[in-house]
């Protein structure tokens, strides 16, 4: 056998076999996220300062998503100071936009949002939206804040259920939608320089009876989820059990969750902490099945 006459025989026939298919990776999945400032992770350095900061909700989800096998690409149209109304009627440059935040003026944010999520249809995995609460903190300085925050139910009722249906249309049935809520930081009247008890506790009552029902039932008419921050914040336990702050007074265990989630207690100021944010991000996550 004349081995020296083989081996290129062999060589050739090797290199004439079809090369093994390429594994491909499908593409990562889009995360849209709309809304305020909340959507933007904005967080103050003092009483009236601050900046948008990547440790809003928005920026976490995509780390903690990781665990149940996603892994989302963030695009974040939300903008600070944004209504359920200018969310749907503001055409100008948005002027508080997240870190990485896409520019689209011209465009209304709800506008913006869609014409996206139709460009990428079927590769968007998540959109979550957080708005309303802008809609309502105004009632605060209200004598009697009852009626204005029922004024103001009724247009985030007929906003969000618009914003909600369009985004459904644009992503088709089975996008994932969920809507947001707010640590009540209204309860953090109950502290510090001007402080109003009677305040704290009808925001309770306006976040647990009026604004988050509203809030779930426009969600739900575009088949979306909600999730109740508020709950998780600890908002609805009793005003009774009191437990100490870090100064050591003596405050109800919401209050004192609200002071340690929030800037409230510390700068009047309704963003979250870090640690806030956090706690949104999870129950964003918690609403997705693993992949």
């Amino acid at each position: 056998m004349n081995l020296s006459r083989m081996i290129p025989a062999v060589v050739l026939a090797t290199l004439a076999l079809p090369a093994p298919a390429q594994a491909t990776e499908p593409p990562r999945p889009y995360y849209v996220s709309l809304g305020d400032s909340y959507a933007t992770g904005f967080q103050p350095t003092a009483p009236g300062k601050g900046a948008n900061t990547r440790n809003g909700f928005a920026y976490q989800v995509p780390k903690l998503a990781r665990a149940k096998g996603f892994r989302f690409r963030l695009v974040n149209f939300g903008c600070g100071g944004e209504t359920t109304a200018s969310l749907l009627e503001r055409k100008t440059a948005c002027v508080g936009p997240g870190p990485g935040g896409v520019d689209y003026a011209g465009r209304t944010q709800i506008a913006a949002a869609e014409r996206f999520i139709r460009r990428h249809r079927g590769l968007v995995g998540l959109v979550t939206v957080s708005i309303g609460g802008n809609d309502v903190t105004r009632c605060a300085r209200e004598a009697d804040p009852i009626p204005c925050v029922v004024g103001a139910v009724t247009a985030i009722d007929e906003n969000v259920t618009k914003i909600a249906k369009r985004l459904r249309r644009a992503g088709g049935r089975k996008m994932r939608i969920v809507g947001t809520t707010y640590p009540d930081v209204i309860l953090g009247q109950w502290v510090g320089e001007n402080a109003n008890q009677e305040l704290a506790k009808l925001s309770v009552v306006a976040l647990r009876d009026l604004v988050n029902p509203a809030l779930r039932k426009a969600y739900a008419a575009a088949g979306g989820k909600f999730v109740d921050v508020t709950a998780a914040s600890g908002a609805y336990g009793s005003l009774d059990e009191l437990v100490p702050l870090e100064s050591g007074t003596l405050v109800p265990k919401p209050v004192a969750d609200v002071c340690r989630l929030t800037y409230y207690c510390q700068y009047r100021d309704i963003h979250a902490r870090t640690s806030g944010y956090r706690l949104i991000a999870e129950l964003v996550v918690e609403t997705l099945s693993r992949r």
